[in-house]
Parts: structure tokens; sequence; C-alpha cells
């Protein structure tokens, strides 16, 4: 596929005055200005943010109406049930409430609903389970924002409900007694892309304001509250950076058992984004994928060290089931794909017996490979639940309310969404969604490689690359720099596991480089050694068998001009 190459444009004049100004590189200054950042202040708060630079809490919506309402309970000795989702960051979000309010004398209650029986948000089921449990109060973390007529069957039984949330709301938000989400239309929050643990948090900074204690009875939740964070996948800046950067330097000396216990069980030398992204939250998002969504609040609450390491055995084996599910489905949803809807505009899948705790994935891996909007459903007797993925340019959501017709109902936001269809209404779904993307022109949009700087080989050393550490921790909206290398010559060439990643040593004037292309192996059968390529990719450190050396992880290549 072919994609477009855009290198950003740079003001030298202006990145050496930056540079000068913060004590910075010119490699570091050029990123930075790439990302936005022009003044000190944004260099520093980048940087090195601080605890300061948390903003009010009380400037979200209903967030003295939530405080008020559960500091009530907490001088009433009320008993308060917690209504989260089954991923990481309802889980997280689930645990920092839970332990900061039972520290403050709360009786706390968490429902979670189980992914394969009843999907995800609020049902009438779970709140009459609520209700005859005695429980009056309600807080929905991660969800609800969606949730019009349960609440609303909630207030009926007398559950007073608070939603915290960070979903997009429909055209009405919920009538309750506080809905807490900074995407709401009438927000006055300086930052609307929090996750759900990080409104959870703003939620306990304002309690601990209101209570007049110490910021160390929030701030030590940063560790949960920034695992959180990154595994959904929110922007990593503004608030959300200062919360992964904090946070990680938590998550490394944590002193919550079960995390220190998942931490020392996947094997990563160094605690950072991709630590999270790759080790943490597939296994804590596998509980829920696989039904046994309780299992990661569990290890996270309990401090009990035997227990916890039971527990994490458990994770690592939903986790290996998981993965081996997953695979599966690829497979036979590739097989689809490649047999009769490749030339389609998106790509719609529907197939009985999948997993639908898993298609999310696998359709997050088929977008990534077509460049295509992919819902994969499963169906179990008549009924479909599934999952879409979308790419840049193309507003998921908004989609499917464009294409309503014959969904039961969805939620999600522009490039994520679950959703719910009728077996004999698959067809023309899918009918109906691939003339929508049909004539929105989907096909005419390029996936798009954005390139921080172009560099020569020469320019490139070891302390270079290791100064870009400056920039973690990575994530969405502070991607890892993309570097542009031009003319490189390839002294040899291979591919790697079967055919599937690509293998490479390169030179430009006498300056050697090796290059690792995951995903890329088919080129191995494009080029010869003496082709002349440009590359893009990011700069790493291969620290194999001790010796530390440079190399490239590719995004793309072409011959050269």
């Amino acid at each position: 596929m072919n994609k477009k190459w855009e290198v950003y444009e740079s003001n030298n004049e202006k990145i050496e005055q930056f540079a000068k100004e913060n004590n910075l590189s010119f490699l570091i200054s050029s990123i930075l200005t790439n990302r936005g950042i022009q003044t000190k202040e944004q260099a520093n708060l980048f940087l090195e943010p601080t605890r300061n630079n948390f903003h009010d809490p009380f400037l979200m919506p209903d967030m003295q109406k939530a405080v008020d309402r559960i500091i009530q309970a907490i001088e009433k000795n009320e008993k308060v049930m917690i209504y989260g989702d089954y991923d990481a960051d309802g889980i997280t979000s689930i645990t920092v409430l839970k332990k900061f309010l039972e520290e403050r004398g709360l009786e706390v209650g968490y429902y979670i609903p189980n992914r394969l029986n009843e999907g995800y948000g609020l049902n009438n089921k779970a709140i009459e389970t609520i209700h005859k449990e005695g429980y009056n109060l309600m807080i929905t973390v991660d969800c609800g924002i969606s949730g019009i007529e349960e609440i609303k069957y909630a207030m009926s039984l007398g559950i007073e409900v608070i939603v915290t949330d960070h979903h997009e709301p429909g055209d009405e938000i919920p009538n309750c007694l506080a809905v807490v989400d900074a995407k709401r239309k009438d927000n006055q929050y300086p930052f609307n892309q929090l996750a759900g643990v990080g409104v959870v948090f703003k939620l306990i900074q304002a309690i601990s304001i209101h209570l007049n204690l110490d910021a160390k009875e929030y701030l030590k939740y940063l560790d949960i509250v920034c695992v959180g964070t990154i595994s959904d996948i929110v922007p990593l800046i503004d608030e959300n950076r200062v919360i992964a950067k904090l946070g990680l330097k938590l998550v490394a000396m944590t002193k919550n058992i079960g995390l220190k216990t998942l931490i020392e069980s996947i094997g990563y030398q160094q605690i950072d984004s991709t630590a999270v992204s790759f080790g943490i939250a597939p296994r804590i998002n596998a509980c829920g994928r696989m039904g046994a969504e309780k299992e990661a609040l569990h290890l996270f609450l309990t401090n009990n060290q035997e227990e916890a390491k039971l527990i994490t055995n458990r994770l690592n084996e939903y986790n290996s089931e998981r993965q081996s599910t997953e695979k599966q489905i690829f497979t036979q949803a590739m097989q689809a794909v490649e047999n009769g809807d490749k030339e389609n505009p998106c790509i719609v899948l529907g197939k009985e017996g999948w997993h639908h705790g898993v298609i999310g994935i696998v359709s997050s891996k088929i977008t990534e490979i077509y460049f295509k909007p992919s819902i994969l459903i499963c169906f179990e007797g008549e009924e479909g639940k599934g999952s879409g993925r979308s790419i840049p340019g193309f507003d998921l959501h908004e989609a499917l309310m464009d294409c309503s017709t014959y969904i039961e109902r969805f939620g999600g936001h522009s490039m994520a969404i679950g959703i719910t269809v009728k077996k004999e209404n698959f067809e023309n779904f899918k009918k109906e969604f691939e003339e929508y993307a049909r004539k929105n022109k989907i096909s005419d949009i390029i996936p798009i490689i954005k390139i921080d700087k172009e560099v020569e080989l020469k320019q490139i050393n070891l302390q270079m690359v290791k100064d870009l550490k400056l920039l973690e921790p990575y994530g969405e909206a502070n991607k890892v720099p993309i570097f542009l290398i031009r003319n490189l010559k390839i002294l040899s060439i291979r591919s790697l596991s079967e055919g599937k990643h690509l293998k490479l040593k390169l030179s430009q004037d006498n300056y050697i480089i090796d290059a690792i292309g995951f995903n890329l192996g088919e080129l191995a059968q494009k080029y010869l050694i003496g082709d002349k390529i440009d590359v893009v990719g990011s700069l790493e450190v291969n620290s194999f068998g001790g010796n530390e050396q440079i190399q490239v992880n590719l995004k793309d290549l072409r011959k050269s001009i």
C-alpha cells in the first residue's frame, strides 16, 4: 500500500533560538516544535511536569454536586456502589475510587458487567441486583453517559446516581444527581481527553481538596491511574501526560502488591509506556475479554502476596487463551477479506462462534493491514455483537449514527465502537454502511507517515538516540519520533519468522546501520543487495547480547530517486 510521507516544515533559526533558551539539543527542539511546543513554559510542562500542573477539578461539569453528595455519604456512613467497565480503564477506575472511599470509612461495593453475558454499560438487571442489596447511591466509572433509560430506572427504584465518564454524550445526558464528563457540551474544563480513570482521579482530588486532605491522599494512586490512562490509548498530552509521566515513576516502585506481582511476571526490564501497553494492559483486558472480569480487580485490591501470585498466574493464562483465540479468528477473518471483501471501501464481517470479547483486537489488526474501517460481528443465535475500528479521517461513531436503521445499539467514539445487530439485519446493515463509506470517498484517504526530521546516517550517534528518552512516555498524540534517511545502500536483506519480518544492513558514506521492519517481510522479494533506498522509521538502541547498537525500526521504505 502506498503511503504518503510528510516531513514537518521547520524554521532552523527559530529552532536554534528555542534550543538555546531551553538548553536542549537541536534535534529535541525540532521534535518539540513539531508537536506545537514553542515556549519555555510549554517545554517545561512537557519535559518536567509536576503535581502543580493538574487543572482545577471543580471546573468539571457537576463536580461540586458529585463531591457534595459523596461527602454526605461519608458523613452518614452510607453504602456506595461503584458500577464500572470490564476493561483496564474501568478496572483501574474501580480500584482507585473504591480504595479512596474505603479509606474515608465508607462501605463500598462494585459491579462489573460480564462482557459475554451483559455487554458494555448499565443494564436493568444489574440495577435490580444493586437495589436488592440495599444501595441507594451508585457512582458509575468509565461508563454511564449513554445509560439514559437505565439511570431513569435506577432513580425510579430510589437509587441516586453520579455518572463519571469520558465517552461522548448523545443529544441527551442522563437525568441524575451529577454527570461528570468533560465531553459535555457545556464543559468548562480545559482538557476533555482524560481516560475514565483520569476522571475518577479528578473526583478524588476534588474530594481531597474539599476535606482539606494532604495531596498525597490522592497522588498516591497515580500508579494505578497511569496504568489505566496508558491502557485506554487516550492522547498523552496535557493532563494525561502529567498523569503518565509522574505515574510511571510510581509504577516502577509501586506499593500495590498485585500490580508489583504482575509487573514481575511480564519480564520487562524497563517500566515505561511500552511495558504498560504491551505487558500490563493486555493481561488486565484479557480477564474481561474471556469473561473473568473480576480477577484483575481482585489483583489490584488484594494485600496478600500469595493470592497476588495465584491471580497473576490466572491472568497470564487468560492472556494466553486470548492470544490463541485471537489468532484463530484473525486467520478466518483474513481469509474472508481475501475471498470477497478486499475491494470494498470498508470491511464488515460476521460469523457464528467468534468470541466477541476478542474480535475488537482482530478488527484493529484488519484495519491496520488494509487501512480501512472494519466491523467484526459474532453471532450467538439471532443476536450479533461486535466491535469496530477506524482510520484517521473517518469518524466511525458518526458513521453509525447515520447508518442506524438496522442497528440495535452501539457506543464508542470516532476510532472505536461496540455494536449489536440482529442476524437477520446483518446484510442490510453491511450494505448501508458500505454505501456510506463509498459516498464519503473513503478510498481517497491515504495513510500518512508524519516525519519529524530528515537526517543523514553520519549525524546519528548513540547519545542522540538515548536523548530521545526525554520525550517519553510515548503514546497517542505523542508518537515515537520518525526520521527520514535517504540514499542508503542495501548491504544485506532477508526475511525473518517465516517471511513475516524484514531485516536489513544499510550503508551511507561508509557509515553502517541495521534496520528491522516488523510485518514488512514481503518486501524482501522486492529489493536486491546494492539497491539504493530511502527509509522512514524510529531510531532505537538494540542491546541484544550486551552490545548497544543503533537500529532503525522501519515504518516504510522506497527506492531512492
